[in-house]
């Protein structure tokens, strides 16, 4: 697998090269022999805004028809809970058996073991290559400074 490294003041991350990612921060990549098969995760940047998972539930089951924009779920992280917005047209195919054994390996590995959900259908319009997400993160972070967000954190 190949990255793309990113570095922008004290967060530094490498995101697939040949991922899609959405506008919110998920990671969209096609599963090897299953074709129209996506899995769905959160990038490196969403888990730090989240921190450690530490639960997950879904609303949506095998066969349900999923649109981008729909809330399928939540997460609850030790920083932050959030919605689960689904970033995919098509159906759900299924949640990651591991996350219910172990949710902090969505900050752990989160572009192999650690995804959120499956789907069948086509990633979102709005997604982008790794690039586009690239700019679009050097933007968010940018905002996020001139903001005043994290002056208190300390790392």
């Amino acid at each position: 697998m190949n990255f793309l490294r990113f570095k922008h003041a004290r967060f530094s991350a490498r995101f697939p090269e040949h991922y899609r990612y959405s506008p919110s921060h998920y990671w969209m990549a096609p599963v090897e022999g299953e074709p129209g098969l996506w899995r769905v995760g959160f990038t490196k940047f969403a888990t730090r805004m989240l921190g450690e998972l530490v639960d997950s539930e879904f609303s949506v089951k095998e066969g349900d028809t999923i649109e981008s924009g729909q809330n399928i779920g939540s997460v609850e992280g030790f920083k932050a809970a959030s919605d689960v917005y689904c970033v995919m047209n098509g159906s759900f195919a299924s949640t990651n058996p591991e996350l219910q054994a172990d949710a902090c390996i969505v900050k752990k590995d989160p572009y192999v073991v650690g995804w959120l959900y499956a789907a069948r259908g086509e990633p979102e319009e709005e997604s982008m290559d790794g690039q586009g997400y690239l700019a679009l993160l050097e933007e968010t972070i940018r905002k996020m400074q001139e903001a005043g967000y994290g002056d208190d954190e300390g790392h």
